[in-house]
């Protein structure tokens, strides 16, 4: 009877790079110093970005960002493609890459659920029954 070896273990596979991680950092320090400095466009004075995702190849960069309340993320959305190339070639001056990645953007909606959840949680705080003894900490 002959024997199957398995090897599929741990720490056989090829280790995951942390370069995207590092281009992704990179991106968004270089990024946030450009809104804060060159752009002029008046839609994008207080914008700011969450996070940045960078694929494997390096091809793409997935930037999330946040506006402040009352703005619209969609006049933000269209104002950051439309310098979407304007970013891009600051990137590839300052980042000294072979490839510079394409850069998607998209609104981060995690500020406005935490918002709605906290909502929730105070109208159910107030909808609780008091106990004996319970004060209000509001």
């Amino acid at each position: 009877m002959r024997q199957e070896f398995d090897f599929t273990l741990p720490g056989l596979g090829k280790p995951k790079s942390s370069r995207p991680d590092r281009v992704a950092e990179a991106v968004m320090q270089e990024l946030s110093v450009l809104l804060r400095q060159d752009v002029r466009d008046a839609r994008l004075t207080r914008v700011a970005y969450s996070r940045v995702q960078v694929t494997p190849d390096l091809k793409q960069a997935k930037i999330w960002f946040t506006v402040p309340e009352g703005s619209s993320s969609a006049e933000v959305l269209k104002a950051l493609r439309n310098a979407s190339g304007f970013f891009r070639s600051h990137l590839a001056k300052t980042l000294n890459m072979r490839c510079t990645p394409a850069l998607l953007f998209f609104y981060d909606r995690q500020s406005e659920e935490v918002e709605r959840l906290e909502r929730l949680f105070r109208q159910i705080n107030k909808e609780r029954p008091k106990e004996s003894g319970e004060e209000d900490r509001e």
